[in-house]
Formats: C-alpha cells, sequence, structure tokens
C-alpha cells in the first residue's frame, strides 16, 4: 500500500472542529486496537479539543468500510495511514495507539516521524508471548475478546453482529501475531508508554521495554487500577487527556 494514494476521508475521522485560526495546532492521530475502529475515540476527542485535534484512524473492513477487506499484515495498515495524512503533513502531528494499534503507530512512526509517540497497552515489539488467538475458533475469539472487555457482550451475543465483528478481528490478531519487526527497531521521536496496572495483557516490565525502541526520551505512566481498556473509563480518559495536553505542549529536550 505504500507510495500509492489513499482516500483520506475513508481512513481519517474529526469529530470535533477547530476554532477559527486552529489549523495550526497539534494533531494527535489516534490507532484503534484489535477490533476496534476511529468512533472508540470520540470521547477523547471531545476531552482534548480544542487544544488538541483529534484525527482517528478508521481501519478497512469495519463500521462504514465494512465492505472492504479488513487487513491482516501490520505494515500494510501503518502504509495506508501514513499515505492517508498527507493533507495534514504539513502540520504537527503526534501518534497515539492502543493496544495493536500502538504497534500500528510504531511502524507509522518509523515512516513518518511523530513530535511524541504514545503507545498504550501493549507490550514492546522487542518483548515475546507465544499467542495464536487467530487461529481459534468463533467461540474462542469471542472468549478472549469478553476476557479483555473490549467489545460489548451483547453484540457478540447476536450471530448477525458477530458475522459483521469477528473476520476483521481475526484479522487484526493475525496482524498482531505475525508481526515480526527488525530487533532493532527505533524510532527518533519521543516514546510515551501507558498502561493499567491491572492489565492481563502487559506487564510494567513489558511495557518499560519500549525504552529500548527509541533515542528520543522516554517515559512510563501506569494508571492504578486500570484494565486492559482503562481509556474507556471516564476517570483515567480525563487523566489521559491531561497528561497528553500536557505532553504535547512541551517541546523535547
Amino acid at each position: 500500500m505504500a507510495g500509492i494514494i489513499v482516500d483520506s476521508e475513508l481512513w481519517i475521522r474529526r469529530y470535533h472542529s477547530l476554532p477559527a485560526g486552529g489549523e495550526e495546532r497539534i494533531g494527535l492521530v489516534c490507532f484503534p486496537h484489535a477490533g476496534g475502529s476511529a468512533s472508540y475515540f470520540h470521547a477523547l476527542s471531545g476531552l482534548l479539543s480544542p487544544a488538541v485535534e483529534v484525527l482517528a484512524v478508521q481501519y478497512p473492513g469495519r463500521q462504514d468500510r465494512r465492505a472492504e477487506a479488513p487487513a491482516d499484515d501490520l505494515q500494510e495498515l501503518a502504509s495506508g495511514v501514513i499515505a492517508a495524512l498527507e493533507p495534514w503533513a504539513d502540520r504537527p502531528l503526534a501518534y497515539f495507539g492502543h493496544s495493536m494499534g500502538a504497534l500500528v503507530a510504531f511502524e507509522a512512526a518509523r515512516r513518518l516521524p511523530p513530535q511524541v509517540l504514545f503507545v498504550s497497552g501493549r507490550r514492546a515489539p522487542s518483548t515475546h508471548r507465544p499467542e495464536a488467538f487467530h487461529l481459534l475458533d468463533d467461540d474462542g475469539l469471542v472468549a478472549e475478546t469478553e476476557a479483555l472487555s473490549g467489545t460489548d457482550a451483547r453484540l457478540l451475543a447476536d450471530p448477525e453482529m458477530r458475522e459483521l465483528i469477528l473476520p476483521p478481528l481475526r484479522a487484526d490478531y493475525r496482524a498482531i501475531e505475525t508481526y515480526s519487526p527488525d530487533a532493532d527497531a527505533v524510532v527518533e521521536t519521543p516514546l510515551e508508554a501507558l498502561l493499567g496496572d491491572r492489565d492481563p495483557r502487559v506487564t510494567e516490565e513489558e511495557a518499560r521495554a519500549w525504552s529500548a525502541h527509541t533515542t528520543g526520551e522516554f517515559a512510563l505512566n501506569v494508571f492504578p487500577g486500570g484494565g486492559h481498556f482503562y481509556l474507556s473509563d471516564q476517570d483515567y480518559a480525563a487523566d489521559l487527556a491531561a497528561l497528553i495536553t500536557r505532553r504535547v505542549a512541551r517541546p523535547a529536550r
């Protein structure tokens, strides 16, 4: 997908308008989790507006893009996002990726460095756990999703909704579990790792390992009591928005 023109309106969603003269304000490109969509960041967009404009990524194969085949290659997703960001290439940008989105954001940052990269709810690429969730049958994949509270259980119980949700979810897990970056893959941008301390998929040690993947500043931010989807909680979301706003306003040392 790299090097070709993509439809930016399909890939990038903006939920809150900038005030007059706000075109120079920083844009926060938000990369969703496995099975997630751009709308997951609607609430965060409201909390950050108007200081920061959220540019939420809509991966193919979900919601209004459900007629498209989902991508099952993480590098392909990253290249697609970078192509879609061309209209904002002259604006200051930061990247925020949650779970799978952290890896997509990392690869995007290797192609087009942002002012700061936020990686949330995902262990560093240099850490490894033997996982093959994409090979589970449908019931197994549903059980994994429910365990992380990533999708409303009522939707997963509806056969028609499952038929829409599971193909892109399985493709996303395949993208994560077949992702194999260079051992020395780094970005040259400041990197902030974030996680809830009750996340069953990421330990503090695994999150801290992101420090080996940047030549810039590194910080680890832990949300006490937060699970894998800590940012879905209103209280954590407010703290997250405050952290992002402070960080993007501070120049790198």
